[in-house]
């Protein structure tokens, strides 16, 4: 199919121009029918078709593996991007000397989890997401752990992450990464990229729903990351409920300490299959390519845009401001013309997906 013919699969379409898939996407029409039918089978049949909610937890778990070229027993479900993070910076066991390698443009998430382990004695080398690679390969020498976003949450700036994670196997240094701003919009290869751990929620630009999200962490970090929370599925013999044996499972899932969020891993699982189907191979270039004509336009119209975009590093946010406007009141006046935009610190933020069309971009412009 031509990526136009998806569009149908986006209702909120009819509604809304929503260029704010880094606040919040959408749910793509394959997510919201999963989980509705989950909900009425739920409600009609309680859980008698519990062994469907394992599959489809497999399921997603299998998809996530063929997104990120993993297998299977690397992927945890857990609630959330903030949650993976944490999982490796509480988990792994801190000496005082230790250093981190970290960045200024980066999200909370990605920020303060590191910063707890001040008092462990851990140090952080701040950098700009910008900054070269011979700067970042100077830092990861006698670093620990380097955590990086795929995509900054402001800038829009799309790391190298292949080129980083040679680095950083090259140094020794584990490497962590955010990927909610760009996972199922570009490709991403954890072996090509040497990743240790990488997390992601669904509600982003994978237009799944909220509070369920992927947490990949290869083998050997397993063996050094100690589960943050324990409940009764963190273990091996989670199923036998009258063991009390604490050995912990021997993949991913020790990291899942209860119940999942069931009726979300029906949604996420659509969502990563209908993406899948897509093809992120082509829905990179579009997105790239709607921010590309934000960036030019806006630029034209004596609009300030935050960072430079070229072919390597581009995605799909696009930051920009004009010296009088107010930022909060612009977006306001655009959501009243029913364009979905976003205020973040001063800015104008627009994150298009796919589906939109070059003719609601122009829309969006003119009303500026």
């Amino acid at each position: 199919m031509a990526l136009e013919e998806y569009r149908t699969e986006f209702p909120v379409t009819k509604n809304l121009i929503w260029l704010n898939h880094a606040a919040i996407g959408p749910l793509v029409k394959p997510a919201a029918e999963a989980m509705t039918r989950f909900s009425e089978d739920s409600r009609d049949f309680a859980s008698m078709r519990y062994e469907e909610w394992v599959e489809t937890q497999q399921a997603l778990r299998r998809a996530t593996a063929r997104l990120i070229n993993s297998t299977s027993s690397e992927i945890a479900l857990l609630k959330n991007t903030s949650e993976g993070l944490a999982t490796v910076a509480m988990g792994l066991d801190w000496r005082a000397g230790d250093k981190i390698v970290a960045f200024r443009e980066e999200f909370p998430a990605n920020q303060y989890p590191w910063q707890r382990l001040a008092s462990k004695g851990v140090t952080i080398e701040w950098l700009s997401a910008t900054d070269p690679l011979d700067r970042i390969d100077e830092a990861a020498k006698g670093a620990r752990l380097l955590t990086l976003s795929f995509v900054q949450f402001l800038s829009g700036h799309r790391a190298d992450l292949n080129a980083i994670g040679e680095i950083c196997h090259r140094r020794g240094t584990i490497f962590v990464v955010d990927a909610i701003q760009g996972l199922g919009v570009f490709p991403l290869d954890v072996r090509r990229a040497r990743i240790g751990a990488l997390a992601a929620d669904g509600h982003k630009w994978m237009c799944g729903p909220e509070g369920c999200a992927i947490f990949y962490i290869s083998p050997e970090l397993q063996e050094q990351v100690e589960p943050m929370e324990f409940g009764w599925t963190n273990t091996a013999s989670s199923e036998d409920y009258g063991k009390r044996d604490l050995t912990l499972r021997p993949d991913a899932g020790r990291y899942e300490c209860g119940t999942l969020n069931t009726i979300g891993c029906y949604g996420l699982r659509a969502a990563m299959e209908f993406l899948l189907e897509v093809g992120v191979d082509r829905i990179g270039p579009k997105v790239q390519a709607l921010g590309d004509q934000i960036a030019s336009v806006v630029r034209q119209l004596d609009y300030e845009v935050l960072g430079e975009r070229t072919a390597a590093n581009g995605a799909g946010i696009v930051s920009f401001r004009k010296a009088g406007v107010d930022s909060t009141e612009l977006v306001a006046r655009l959501a009243r013309q029913r364009i979905v935009t976003a205020a973040r610190a001063g800015w104008v933020r627009a994150s298009p997906h796919f589906y939109i069309t070059e003719q609601e971009i122009e829309t969006m412009l003119t009303s500026l």
